[in-house]
């Protein structure tokens, strides 16, 4: 029966399936917490793109020998990744899969190959959704009024639960992710380096942008509206670089060439790791980006950062930290991008909910970050 398996005893072995974008692994921290401070004994392991290993690293939530990765970037490592993966999976031998994607027929089909007796994972009920197949027997009904960190923990409460539906309980508070610690001169010699690099920095306060949309173009706050913004705060004496991304140049180039700065520099494919980029976090004043992984990683430095939210909301995506201010116009289509939709969105291109957040209010908010920021 769909809703019948018994709460699971004491797991010995968990597995996380987590294949999605490198932001979903920050979001994921309260869960890996909750996990260890319920089952203290059990054996913790993760299913995910090898894409997004190196963050997971950079979290330190899970010992490296437990991670199970699989290439995307090509059809046969996919392939070859994937029987590896079922391999590992069968030979391990979970008591308990929890598929925390939003409705991915993948994720779904590797939670029912792992041979584990339990299956944690959203569940649609009657309102629409991609069809993932009866054999979830702890479904966790998906609620786009809780924020994603919340559901995770939803879906860790549910392995013990039984209630119908899963986990009836109060919504737990969420706490800002711990910060990333950097060894003793570490920092110092990022700045040391930058600085050489680019002799236009030093004394001057740095204002990071991220103009690029990523997987979702839609979620990009107009590349004319960053041009405008980049050009005032380098007017106001501010030195302003664009991050990004090998694939961001042009857009990163053409930033650059519209504002015609000395003081205006490309940093796209300059960073070699996702540490070296929250490196730079600690040398910059303010971090302006679109909803993507650059505003998720802000949540584990001091950095105070601006984040365009618009097709998607940040009620659910919101990163936890203090130093993380949103910008929302919340227009009545929006968000648009949900599990439901399987983020597809029917705006045809004409994203106002993104251009509808004006410059002025965006600079005002800048500023008045950059101005009570002590760093000079």
């Amino acid at each position: 029966m769909f809703f019948g398996q018994p709460a699971a005893a004491r797991p010995r072995r968990i597995l996380i399936v987590l294949l999605s974008e490198m932001g979903s692994l920050v979001l994921a921290q309260p869960m890996f917490a909750d996990l260890r401070k319920r089952y203290p004994d059990a054996s913790l392991h993760i299913l995910m793109f090898a894409k997004n290993r190196e963050v997971l690293d950079l979290l330190g939530v899970m010992p490296p020998e437990n991670v199970i990765t699989i290439r995307d970037k090509s059809l046969g490592g996919f392939i070859a990744d994937c029987f590896g993966a079922l391999l590992a999976m069968r030979r391990i031998g979970f008591d308990v899969v929890i598929d925390c994607e939003l409705f991915s027929r993948v994720s779904s089909i590797f939670s029912y190959l792992s041979g584990a007796p339990l299956h944690v994972g959203f569940h649609p009920h009657t309102q629409e959704g991609l069809y993932r197949g009866s054999f979830i027997n702890r479904p966790v009904l998906y609620n786009p009024y809780r924020h994603l960190s919340q559901q995770f923990l939803t879906m860790v409460a549910a392995i013990g639960s039984d209630t119908h539906p899963k986990a009836k309980a109060q919504a737990a508070e969420l706490s800002a992710p711990p910060l990333l610690q950097f060894a003793d001169g570490e920092l110092q010699q990022v700045e040391t380096v930058l600085h050489e690099d680019f002799p236009v920095l030093p004394g001057k306060k740095l204002v990071l942008v991220y103009p690029g949309g990523g997987i979702l173009p839609i979620r990009a706050w107009p590349a004319e509206n960053y041009k405008r913004l980049c050009t005032e705060l380098l007017n106001d004496g501010y030195v302003v670089a664009v991050i990004g991304l090998k694939e961001d140049k042009p857009l990163a180039q053409e930033v650059v060439a519209a504002c015609n700065h000395a003081n205006c520099i490309d940093l796209t494919g300059y960073t070699r790791s996702v540490r070296h980029l929250l490196a730079i976090f600690h040398r910059a004043s303010l971090l302006v980006t679109n909803d993507g992984g650059p505003g998720q990683f802000a949540a584990l430095t001091p950095l105070q950062t601006l984040v365009f939210f618009g097709p998607e909301t940040p009620a659910l995506y919101s990163p936890l930290a203090p130093n993380i201010h949103c910008l929302y116009a919340g227009l009545s289509c929006s968000p648009c991008l949900t599990a439901y939709n399987h983020r597809k969105s029917p705006c045809d291109g004409d994203n106002q909910c993104l251009k509808q957040i004006g410059i002025e209010q965006v600079l005002l908010q800048a500023r008045g970050l950059l101005q009570a920021e002590g760093r000079a």
